[in-house]
């Protein structure tokens, strides 16, 4: 695995909501086809946008780029119908140039979203399954049940979970996984660092084990995520090569243990996710294009709680576009539910003094733990220990022989006197008081919280 990993933070965009690009051109629907088809959209030059943001990334202490679905697809991204173009709603392979090179330019690592458990079914491979049966070329692409089909009938394909317009790839079949190194190498070889995987879950990891160390061996740098939403993890990066997958546990700890004041939730999920950091680290997160909003889900006053848990706790931290600011938005479960938390974005960043005071707070509390995180890089795979813990209080301590951070929660609303270990002082947050070292204790306002530093014994 590359280096440059252990020390990435990264600045997670939904391109095709964040520059304000139709997601349903001509009529399409979420599981279904446009009626235009990718193919026929005219050149929209609007990744610039994100470009313009870029000086923003830095600006927060973030030093990489999660990029979601750039290539042509039917609706949303997900649904692609060619690897090798960007989509005609974002731009060209020259914005997409141009791009990259501005990144790079500033420090920033870029990282694309490949799907390849499915392709959209407008894809040309399939449409040419579709028209010429069994004897296409590209039959071997997928996993189809031809008993009984007549030319002009849809074809029986599997699907991904139930979406018809998404035809899942024949993962057993060679011709796929050269598609896909033939895919990673090319966008490789253009400058991009890395690749999430998307649904990296529904694929055998069999088949990345094949496909990733082929990719490596032409682009030794190169840093893999894997999307997994349940499942073995640690299996699953042994068996795959993966190297690092999504922690969901940990958001959903992050989520529900603030929310429903219920902290031991939070304290299981990061000991389960100390159980991974010998044999990876995890990207870890509070919120993405799939899911609520983190201040919705929260509230805007404890967004900074789960911050500093993301931020002192291992992994490779991201932030979602937009978190930075306290957006709030909430994801449904019908068609257009993920639009509300990919919305469209200004043509440049706004001016801090321009925001409301609740969105300058918690812009200003991601630099500042973003700055902890920086001035403390061994906490990308550091263990962490809770060491108080009821419903409303929580400490934690993260630590190497050298040195240890210590980040202590209050989400109830009453004060409460926490144990702080060998703390000695603040590095982010408030106390209500000093830190009493002589009884190792501080004190946390009504839902405040703090970061500390602290020299272990």
């Amino acid at each position: 695995m590359s280096n440059w990993a252990e020390t990435v933070m990264l600045w997670h965009v939904y391109p095709l909501g964040f520059t304000g690009a139709p997601i349903r051109p001509d009529g399409a629907d979420d599981d279904g086809q446009s009626d235009a088809g990718a193919a026929d959209q005219p050149v929209e030059h609007r990744l610039n946008r994100i470009e313009a943001w870029l000086d923003h990334v830095v600006e927060l202490g973030l030093n990489g780029l999660l990029l979601g679905p750039v290539f042509p697809s039917s609706t949303h991204g997900y649904d692609t119908v060619d690897y090798f173009r960007i989509d005609a709603r974002l731009g060209d392979d020259g914005d997409i140039d141009r791009l990259i090179a501005a990144a790079h330019d500033r420090g920033i690592r870029v990282l694309f979203d490949g799907v390849f458990n499915h392709v959209g079914r407008e894809h040309p491979a399939f449409a040419a399954l579709e028209e010429q049966g069994p004897e296409a070329d590209t039959a071997d692409l997928f996993r189809v049940r031809w008993d009984g089909w007549q030319a002009g009938e849809p074809v029986d394909a599997d699907v991904f979970e139930g979406h018809d317009a998404l035809v899942t790839l024949n993962h057993d079949s060679p011709a796929v996984a050269d598609l896909v190194v033939e895919v990673m190498t090319h966008w490789l070889g253009r400058g991009i660092d890395g690749w999430r995987l998307d649904a990296a879950y529904a694929v055998p990891s069999a088949f990345w084990a094949r496909v990733l160390p082929r990719v490596r061996a032409e682009y030794p740098e190169a840093w893999f995520l894997g999307e997994v939403i349940h499942g073995d993890a640690v299996r699953i990066v042994e068996e795959s090569t993966i190297d690092s997958l999504t922690q969901y546990e940990l958001w959903q700890g992050i989520w529900h243990g603030i929310a429903d004041r219920n902290l031991f939730e939070l304290k299981h999920a990061i000991e389960r996710n100390n159980e991974l950091l010998s044999v990876f680290a995890p990207q870890t997160f509070v919120g993405n294009h799939d899911v609520t909003r983190i201040a919705s889900a929260i509230g805007p006053d404890l967004v900074p709680h789960a911050l500093a848990v993301l931020f002192t706790v291992a992994g490779v931290p991201s932030v979602y576009s937009g978190d930075e600011y306290g957006y709030e938005a909430v994801k449904e479960e019908r068609l257009g539910g993920d639009d509300a938390v990919r919305p469209e974005f200004p043509d440049a960043p706004p001016a801090p003094g321009s925001l409301p005071e609740s969105a300058q707070h918690i812009l200003r509390t991601h630099q500042l733990l973003i700055a902890v995180r920086r001035q403390h890089p061994w906490l990308h795979r550091a263990h962490t220990d809770v060491i108080h813990i009821d419903n409303t209080a929580m400490v934690l301590r993260t630590a190497t022989g050298t040195d240890a951070v210590v980040t202590a929660l209050n989400v109830g609303d009453a004060p409460v006197s926490v144990p702080v270990a060998d703390a000695t002082r603040v590095l982010a947050g408030s106390l209500a008081d000093d830190i009493d070292r002589h009884a190792g204790e501080a004190s946390l306002p009504p839902r405040g919280w703090a970061v500390l530093s602290a020299t272990p014994a």
